[in-house]
């Protein structure tokens, strides 16, 4: 999954210059300052500041700037008021009374759907491989663990070092987590469903889709105890073909479990 735009690092204030640096070494990664020339026709910008890491577009700043936040915002409602263990998320994953099931997202992005399981008691493993939205997850985990009220759920979110999902399912033993979670990008045909929201405006133009979702999909179902569940679009096709156990259908979204044996009562 490649970049389809330059992007680049930016400091916002002096304060964000170190670790501006120390970012745009770590991802390899050219460093820009305000005065410095940026094609703003095609640019991207991690913007650094004293309190975050967000992702911007310079030649369309009525898009404002996209950030993870664990602790306010819709995250924080959701935690509060989203339905519990009747999420459908939840009854994807399999979550009972009694199991919180280990759960290896393989497809992290901006750690949300990651986030709602962990605040039901899922202990969740993290990959992400676009190194850009790596940052931006990484930064949301680091500030939110600074929140009493949910440091116990980001303690629950493991996020693995930067690397491809292949790799990492490469190296697991067979049944290694209860479920494994993907959402991959899909690349859709309809361009007005994939400017509905400013995230997925960015990430349209930041990353490819998951072009490798369906080999995905059998290294997961090799890694999986119980299940391997599968979020889509809600009229896209079928990863790698393969029929599901079951479907939870929503309005936008599906998730289709793939059920490899009952999960514990």
């Amino acid at each position: 999954m490649c970049s389809k735009n330059t992007v680049v690092v930016l400091p916002a204030t002096p304060e964000g210059l170190p670790y501006a640096k120390e970012l745009a070494d770590e991802l390899n990664l050219p460093l820009k300052l305000h005065n410095d020339e940026v094609d703003l026709n095609s640019a991207l910008a991690l913007v650094v500041d004293e309190d975050k890491v967000s992702l911007e577009a310079l030649y369309e700043k009525k898009m404002g700037q996209v950030y993870v936040d664990f602790v306010h915002g819709p995250l924080a409602f959701r935690r509060l008021h989203g339905g519990g263990k009747g999420q459908a998320i939840a009854k994807a994953i399999g979550i009972k009374k009694q199991f919180k099931p280990s759960v290896l997202d393989v497809t992290a992005g901006l750690g949300r759907d990651a986030f709602v399981l962990a605040a039901l008691g899922c202990e969740l493993t993290l990959l992400e491989r676009s190194s850009v939205v790596y940052s931006l997850l990484r930064d949301g985990l680091r500030r939110a663990l600074k929140c009493h009220e949910i440091q116990s759920i980001i303690e629950r979110m493991t996020l693995q070092p930067l690397q491809d999902a292949k790799s990492f399912l490469a190296e697991c033993q067979p049944e290694s987590f209860d479920c494994v979670y993907l959402d991959p990008m899909f690349p859709h045909q309809d361009k007005k469903s994939a400017l509905s929201k400013k995230e997925m405006q960015l990430f349209r133009r930041l990353l490819e889709g998951d072009s490798d979702a369906d080999q995905l999909f059998a290294d997961a179902y090799a890694t999986a105890c119980y299940r391997v569940v599968v979020k889509r679009p809600r009229v896209a096709p079928l990863l790698a073909n393969k029929k599901p156990t079951l479907q939870l259908a929503g309005k936008a979204n599906r998730f289709d479990i793939y059920v490899k044996k009952g999960i514990p009562q």
